[in-house]
């Protein structure tokens, strides 16, 4: 049976980059017989051009009806003025929220050929393979009460609240363990427990998870050292699981690891295994149009699509393995280029990939 795809450019070099996963995903139905119906809708900046609001009813309807949701990117520098409940992000929030989509996958993988791509030394990140699951739809991203409000005395205040239940703490702590068990084992838990009473609770429940895991070795970390570790000795982990803003944090400060955040794909899921995917970087305003965004980390999320959502692995690790197979070819995009390769632009990376595929 078909697949339905919806599919949600976005701002920035979002149409850009998601044109290039687009022909690779044209390629596999051509030649390797993905079976897939492709919808397109706005989400955004370009949703609140269109309609006024970042995520319409329509579009929430839709993703919802669709097996899965490929993203490019939201948000820029001319929407930054409205009220912060009209700007771009809301509506990436609110399809997290509509989605039930609490669980984020990130992995951050260094391939070997772009060792040198790093800042770091390439003895420190070489061999990287590296799962951030990151909780999506609580914590003070989400929390209540929220907004800016005046004292007394005149002075405006912000403020956010940061709140997680125990069954939320549950549910993604399950994923981590079963994420960690098809791989190395090994689960970091991150939180801040020595300040904040919401992780405190977080790692009493990732403790007594582990009881129905016990397969899986178990540690914890404070978030303020993880992002040391990660700079560090990043090789050390292997799953990590954590809070909304902390995973949102430390997934970026993992990318750079890997050369680029341009090179890093998501993974968004729900209950029922629906998902949302979507590189992790952002809209780029400033090289839109240019034709040099790097597209691989819009790919590698459609590989993920392929994989976790379309029941199609061997065409998920058919695309893993052209963008090496490219990567061996000296081919890299502005944000990889070292002297010794050949920059080539998005259009042509893209080409290149999809070209690669067999």
């Amino acid at each position: 049976m078909s697949k339905k795809i919806l599919v949600l450019p976005g701002d920035g070099i979002g149409p850009e980059i998601m044109a290039q996963a687009l022909a690779v995903l044209a390629r596999l139905q051509r030649d390797f017989g993905l079976d897939i119906e492709i919808e397109h809708a706005l989400v955004g900046g370009a949703s609140y051009e269109a309609s006024g609001r970042p995520l319409t009813d329509e579009t929430l309807q839709r993703a919802r009806a669709a097996d899965a949701v490929l993203l490019g990117a939201v948000g820029g520098p001319r929407w930054e003025s409205l009220d912060i409940s009209l700007r771009p992000e809301k509506g990436l929030l609110g399809l997290r929220a509509g989605l039930g989509l609490f669980a984020n996958l990130r992995p951050a993988v260094l391939y070997p050929q772009l060792a040198a791509a790093s800042t770091l030394k390439p003895e420190v990140v070489s061999g990287l393979d590296l799962m951030i699951v990151r909780e999506l739809t609580g914590g003070i991203y989400f929390g209540q009460p929220r907004g800016i409000r005046r004292l007394d005395n005149g002075e405006r205040q912000g403020f956010n609240t940061l709140v997680y239940s125990e069954s939320e703490i549950e549910r993604i702590g399950r994923v981590a363990f079963e994420t960690a068990r098809k791989r190395g084992k090994r689960l970091c838990s991150v939180d801040k427990a020595n300040v904040l009473e919401c992780t405190e609770l977080w790692r009493e429940v990732m403790t007594r998870l582990q009881r129905d895991y016990p397969d899986v070795a178990l540690t914890h970390m404070y978030v303020d050292n993880a992002a040391m570790q990660l700079v560090r000795a990043p090789k050390q982990f292997d799953v990590m699981v954590t809070t909304n803003m902390f995973g949102d944090i430390l997934s970026d400060c993992a990318s750079m690891l890997t050369g680029s955040i341009g090179m890093l794909p998501s993974a968004s899921l729900n209950a029922a295994g629906q998902g949302m995917y979507e590189p992790i970087h952002g809209s780029a305003p400033d090289i839109a149009g240019q034709g040099i965004a790097n597209p691989i980390g819009t790919i590698l999320s459609a590989a993920m699509m392929l994989k976790y959502s379309l029941g199609a692995p061997q065409l998920a690790e058919r695309v893993e393995r052209a963008v090496s197979a490219v990567l061996d070819q000296g081919l890299r995009t502005a944000d990889i280029h070292t002297p010794d390769t050949r920059r080539v632009g998005t259009g042509e990376m893209g080409a290149a990939i999809a070209a690669a595929l067999g």
